[in-house]
């Protein structure tokens, strides 16, 4: 069983990312999902975006790091899109990461700092056609698999951006079905 701290993308908190959380937890792993966005959710992504440059990324990713003060620092971090901003510096910078889970997104490694901690554990999901992930996060992906052995890049076909969220009609079940599946064996292992 491991502790997950599960950050939502630019949309909110929607009933797919509710949902996502909730089939971790159905699983046995306790997961904390603290609301970066105060409530507030959006029907498109380029509404969810605006709310967030409005905000501004680095309040965005101050608040998802504040999240996890008073949680063990034996956390799994897991960010869907917007969230892996946070999921990413806390698995990157914060000792005691058990693993990472980044979804639909990746930043590169010297964002946070010079290398991939030794040890931590992280995969990496996103559709292959995906105008979103495959610009520029995929290059990261592929730089953080090259950088060390614990690293996993797994693409789906298609071009969806948060397809693992079943309340958008971005979603593909198909895809969020294997998803779902790697990622509860990752954190059965972490």
């Amino acid at each position: 069983m491991a502790e997950i701290l599960l950050f939502h993308h630019a949309q909110g908190q929607t009933a797919g990312f509710t949902a996502f959380a909730d089939e971790l937890r159905r699983a046995g792993h306790p997961v904390h999902a603290p609301d970066l966005y105060d409530g507030h959710t959006f029907g498109t992504l380029d509404e969810g975006l605006g709310y967030a440059r409005k905000v501004g990324f680095d309040a965005f990713v101050e608040h998802g790091v504040a999240a996890a003060a008073d949680l063990p620092a034996e956390l799994v971090y897991v960010g869907i899109s917007l969230g892996v901003m946070p999921a990413q510096r806390l698995a990157q910078t914060r000792p005691g990461a058990r693993g990472a889970l980044l979804i639909d997104g990746c930043l590169p490694v010297s964002e946070f700092g010079p290398a991939w901690p030794a040890g931590v554990p992280v995969q990496v999901h996103g559709m292959e056609s995906d105008p979103l992930f495959a610009e520029e996060d995929l290059a990261a992906a592929r730089e953080l698999v090259a950088s060390t052995d614990r690293a996993e890049l797994f693409l789906y076909p298609g071009d969806r951006h948060l397809f693992l969220d079943s309340s958008l009609p971005s979603h593909d079940p198909d895809a969020t079905k294997l998803l779902t599946q790697r990622a509860l064996e990752f954190l059965a292992t972490s």
